[in-house]
């Protein structure tokens, strides 16, 4: 029988946005924050920009995006390397959908990721695309979140 483990992630979210006045009114603070993990460069962070945040910055919205493509692309490398598939390039063009309630509230409905997957010219291209459903399956952000997560591949073989 098989044991699991557990993996605890650590972070600091640190708000950078009092103007001075604190958040004693909803135009009064910026939305700007900081994410670090011990040796780690920060990722500077606000809300999206429809939330009057800075839309130079990452929102949580799109690294929940990108944590989904993340965690497909490293489980679909992971097999295609065990079942000797060379992938040459890989590069996700994710999006995300999200609704948003009359109260302010939201959710995401969906995130499509379309990855596109050069594979060396000998590597089997039937086998490549069968394998990102079983990276899908193995996908732990995936497996943690209440909305579906579709996948639209194109896979291309290199000259």
């Amino acid at each position: 029988m098989s044991q699991s483990k557990t993996h605890l992630y650590r972070l600091e979210v640190h708000w950078t946005g009092n103007n001075g006045q604190g958040t004693e009114s909803y135009r009064a603070y910026d939305r700007a924050h900081s994410i670090s993990a011990d040796g780690k460069p920060p990722i500077e962070a606000s809300a999206d920009s429809a939330f009057r945040g800075d839309k130079t910055k990452y929102n949580p919205e799109e690294l929940l995006v990108a944590s989904l493509s993340s965690c497909h692309m490293l489980w679909y490398l992971h097999l295609c390397a065990e079942a000797k598939v060379v992938v040459t390039n890989y590069v996700d063009y994710p999006i995300g959908t999200m609704l948003e309630t009359e109260d302010g509230s939201g959710r995401f409905s969906k995130v499509l990721l379309r990855p596109v997957v050069t594979l060396a010219p000998q590597s089997n291209a039937e086998l490549a695309t069968q394998l990102h459903e079983q990276a899908h399956q193995k996908c732990f952000v995936a497996n943690s979140v209440n909305f579906p997560v579709q996948c639209e591949t194109t896979i291309q073989l290199e000259p």
